[in-house]
């Protein structure tokens, strides 16, 4: 993987600094939604309700393991962590996660919300930017593990294990 060394180091602290500071924000809006919810006991509905927690612990779970990765490559390339194998089971994992999470919340409320003409939704904006900010982790988290995927092939055409880590 010689020739891609350096965008590696370019682009991992990147995207997953992206996924953190995405995912970091999804899990603020949802806990707050959700703690604003139970202090009232006036979800919507039950489906909203399940889909918020969901997209919670999908959100923390998401900033956790990125901040592990991130400093797992910076501080020993070659750590267990740092492996392609590693990423690429997490990055389908949370593919997995995030897809059910944001794509079951879109439907429990209805698809693309429009607050202007919403009245009886209460936080229809911070719903909105809960499904926002989940589309757009989930789309980092799909951009990653097409690349991890590319990478853990052309490791193994050249004879890599990928348990070495992403960068040599």
């Amino acid at each position: 993987m010689g020739n891609y060394d350096q965008h590696i180091q370019r682009g991992h602290p990147i995207l997953f600094g992206l996924l953190l500071f995405f995912a970091l924000i999804e899990g603020c809006i949802t806990a707050w939604l959700v703690a604003s919810y139970n202090n009232n006991d006036s979800y919507p509905s039950p489906s909203i309700r399940d889909r918020l927690k969901f997209l919670v612990f999908v959100s923390w779970w998401t900033v956790f393991f990125s901040a592990v990765y991130i400093a797992s490559f910076f501080m020993a390339a070659m750590s267990v962590i740092a492996s392609t194998a590693s990423h690429a089971v997490f990055l389908i994992l949370t593919w997995i996660f995030w897809l059910a999470g944001i794509a079951s919340f879109t439907s429990a409320i209805g698809g693309t919300l429009h607050c202007g003409a919403q009245h009886a939704l209460v936080y229809c904006s911070q719903l909105s930017a809960a499904e926002a900010f989940g589309w757009m982790s989930f789309i980092v988290v799909t951009v990653m593990l097409v690349f991890i995927l590319l990478l853990g092939g052309v490791a193994l055409r050249g004879g890599q294990r990928l348990s070495d880590g992403l960068v040599a």
